[in-house]
């Protein structure tokens, strides 16, 4: 499946956008919490560590401090949102913590967004002026 997230044209952004009825709406949690995950995602530092740890399965802070060619301060800044918001974890392993995704978290996250497209005659879920569509392989 491949999502797109895109703005609206040029000319509809003038203009009050009218309601769909098509598409669908989230649960006030759900939306928020969507919202915070792209948010986050939308960091290049963050989507970086986020994809470190899903090819490595886990790593300590050092080692994504060399992988991102940043300080220790600043990655774990970054490591500590993505903790609060629940996607990634923390264990401690002597005097080295090691992170990991959540994976059942943001799988059951994104899982949720996709599954409420598929009940729907729309693949579309609309964010204030943005729409994230959905594409079936």
């Amino acid at each position: 499946m491949i999502a797109t997230l895109s703005a609206p044209k040029r000319s509809e952004t003038r203009t009050k956008m009218k309601p769909r009825n098509d598409i669908p709406e989230l649960p006030d949690q759900l939306e928020k919490d969507i919202v915070q995950v792209f948010k986050l995602l939308s960091d290049e530092t963050r989507l970086r560590i986020m994809m470190y740890l899903l090819r490595e399965g886990e790593l300590h802070v050092t080692a994504m401090c060399e992988r991102l060619k940043q300080s220790q301060p600043a990655v774990s800044h970054h490591l500590a949102l993505l903790r609060v918001a629940g996607l990634i974890a923390a264990r401690r392993d002597g005097k080295h913590n090691f992170y990991s995704i959540r994976t059942k978290h943001f799988r059951e996250l994104l899982t949720e967004v996709f599954a409420s497209l598929d009940r729907r005659e729309t693949d579309e879920i609309r964010f204030d002026e943005f729409v994230l569509s959905h594409s079936p392989n």
